[in-house]
């Protein structure tokens, strides 16, 4: 199956990177290089692109994508450590950097991996498949009370309690193994008059494919390390899919930007305090009806951009 990925919010990422040509950018979630084509082709031969994926599937379709491209690097790792994968290439400060946080098409419907609730393959789930938890050890050897906050947390499911108990009781008899046991135990657990709203099975694995990933947990970090990379007038600007990823993000950035009491009509922060940048746009942007339209996975899309200020 080839890797394929519709990138959300395209030309929107692309003018909030504001991209110079003879820059130093980073797609610190490259996946089928939607984006990451956009960029390099902005880019001067002076300039350079480094794009950053777990997923080395992702980074094979990434490669033959931009193999055209002498100014392109391609990096195994996880965006969470960008700053030390930046020093392993013996960059201190990069120009731009983005972070589309959604899973790609291709993971989601690629049912051998166990993202999806559709067939019934192995529970896995990993983005990076050659370490870390799988979606079968969350499932068997989570306690109930912890399963259910996750599904709750993460997946927003309403019936998470039912769903975590009606797990451990299957367990008991027998190692939940693939995708389609847990299917069947999620909608079990869900009342027929409530399965309306999509799948019954969606939110759940949202949850625990959040949870075999550590998607949330590191994202404030991420952020403000991602912010200390950048040069004077660098941007950084992230597309987040789910309300917690959302949350850290904006958080963050406030963080960084610090409170300043200085007029607004003031380029720069002269009051004092300890400010890395701004915030560029106070309210997320959103897809187009257009897109929502022809890409479905773009409805909960929101891009958020800072810039950073100053060099240190």
């Amino acid at each position: 199956m080839e890797f394929r990925h519709e990138p959300v919010l395209l030309q929107e990422c692309i003018n909030a990177l504001n991209i110079k040509p003879n820059g130093i950018y980073v797609d610190g979630t490259i996946g089928g290089a939607g984006h990451s084509i956009e960029i390099v082709k902005k880019l001067s031969e002076k300039g350079k692109l480094i794009g950053i994926d777990k997923d080395q599937e992702a980074l094979n379709s990434a490669s033959k994508r931009l193999q055209n491209y002498k100014n392109v690097s391609l990096v195994h790792g996880n965006h969470d450590n960008i700053k030390e994968i930046l020093q392993e290439l013996s960059i201190s400060k990069v120009d731009g950097i983005l972070l589309d946080l959604g899973v790609s098409s291709y993971q989601l419907d690629e049912k051998q991996r166990g993202f999806s609730y559709l067939g019934n393959n192995y529970l896995d789930m990993r983005m990076d498949a050659s370490n870390g938890i799988t979606a079968k050890d969350v499932v068997n050897t989570y306690s109930e009370e912890d399963l259910a906050n996750i599904i709750w947390q993460y997946g927003e499911e309403k019936f998470s309690k039912q769903i975590a108990k009606n797990i451990c009781t299957a367990r008991r008899k027998k190692q939940i193994e693939t995708t389609g046991e847990l299917v069947e135990i999620i909608e079990n657990s869900i009342p027929k008059a409530k399965q309306k709203d999509g799948h019954p099975a969606k939110r759940t694995f949202q949850a625990i494919r959040i949870e075999v990933n550590n998607e949330i947990k590191p994202l404030y970090q991420t952020i403000v390390d991602s912010i200390n990379c950048l040069n004077h007038e660098g941007r950084l600007a992230v597309i987040t899919f789910h309300s917690l990823e959302d949350r850290a993000v904006k958080n963050a950035m406030l963080d960084m930007q610090g409170k300043c009491t200085c007029p607004a009509d003031l380029p720069y922060c002269v009051c004092g305090a300890k400010s890395l940048g701004k915030i560029i746009n106070k309210k997320p942007i959103i897809a187009t009806e257009e897109e929502m339209e022809k890409n479905s996975r773009s409805k909960s899309a929101k891009l958020r951009i800072f810039e950073r200020h100053g060099e240190e």
